[in-house]
């Protein structure tokens, strides 16, 4: 026999304490995995060992039972160990993931962060780029405002200009106009004068004439019969018309001649007057001067003026040996005091 059957039938107080043990032993197992369970994730409890002990504990001998229960402690403790192993093993694994997983996030928040940094800083550029444009715009608006005001200021001012000009245009106009008006009643005024002169003088002349006609008559006819007597009066008739036909030349002169600034009392040129029978003055030349320049070209200018004394074609139709021998070529003496003007 062996010793299993040799030991005396326990009864069921020996066997209460070892029991007892076991179970609090299992519960504590179970309480360390559900603590384990609890922050892991979840295995296969060992409840199937436990119940798979307390069935043999029950059909079996307490030596038996014994020996189960040091195999079921030692699996329980290299299950327990197992686990832990595995259970450090996952968290090694869990914490290495979180940490690839926080270095990942960091990653990717400093991604996230540097991609936000750049659009911030792309929006940035964006805005002053926008802000500058319209800063350009407005200046643009501003320099095209200002322009245009000094366009319109330009052309206002052009405008003034204009009508200023034109209003001085006119008033200069309106002067010319009021000198020539002036110049054209002077004129008249003179025209009417020098026609009431010619007239005059035509009239003088007329009535000189005939009293040198009547005269020329009556010592014709007193003395025809005496030749040298009639040529000695002839010389002295051409005489005394030479003498009135020069001073009508005077008169038209003085009529024409301006009196210059050097011109004095006392000074004396000699002219010499070119006519035709109709009494057109065609040449004048100074013949002696009198010293002075501008008295000389006075005297000359003034016979040029006159161009034509109507009196010598009545000598011509009258006389013609008389005006050939006396005005075709005839020197006259001209004074300042002798010149009225």
């Amino acid at each position: 026999m062996n010793n299993r059957d040799r030991m005396p039938e326990p009864s069921q107080e020996r066997f209460a304490a070892p029991i007892i043990k076991a179970v609090g032993l299992h519960l504590l197992v179970l309480i360390f995995l559900f603590v384990s369970f609890s922050s892991a994730p979840e295995y296969e409890p060992a409840k199937p060992i436990v119940r798979a002990t307390l069935v043999q504990l029950n059909s079996k001998s307490p030596a038996t039972t014994q020996t189960d229960q040091k195999i079921a402690g030692e699996a329980e403790r290299t299950a327990a160990q197992r686990h832990e192993a595995e259970e450090l093993k996952r968290q090694q694994q869990e914490q290495q993931q979180e940490q690839e997983a926080a270095q990942r996030a960091a990653t990717e928040q400093r991604q996230a962060a540097a991609a936000a940094a750049k659009a911030a800083e792309d929006k940035a550029v964006e805005e002053r780029q926008r802000v500058e444009q319209v800063e350009r715009q407005k200046a643009e608006e501003t320099k095209r405002k200002a322009d245009a005001a000094k366009k319109l200021a330009e052309a206002e001012a052009a405008k003034k200009k204009a009508a200023e000009e034109a209003a001085k245009r006119k008033e200069v106009e309106e002067a010319k106009k009021a000198e020539a008006k002036k110049a054209e009643e002077a004129k008249r005024k003179t025209d009417a004068e020098a026609a009431a002169k010619k007239a005059e003088a035509d009239r003088v002349a007329k009535l000189k004439r005939e009293q040198e006609e009547a005269k020329a008559s009556a010592l014709a006819e007193l003395l025809a019969s005496e030749t040298q007597y009639q040529r000695a009066q002839a010389d002295q008739f051409g005489d005394e018309v030479a003498a009135s036909y020069d001073d009508v030349i005077r008169r038209y002169v003085s009529e024409q001649w301006r009196r210059p600034p050097t011109a004095r009392n006392g000074m004396v040129v000699e002219v010499r007057i070119s006519m035709l029978p109709s009494g057109d003055i065609t040449d004048v030349v100074v013949q002696r001067s009198s010293g002075d320049a501008g008295f000389d070209q006075s005297a000359v200018q003034a016979v040029r003026n006159v161009g034509r004394i109507p009196e010598m074609q009545q000598l011509s139709r009258e006389s013609p040996a008389a005006f050939d021998r006396l005005y075709r070529q005839r020197t006259l003496r001209f004074k300042p005091e002798d010149l009225a003007f």
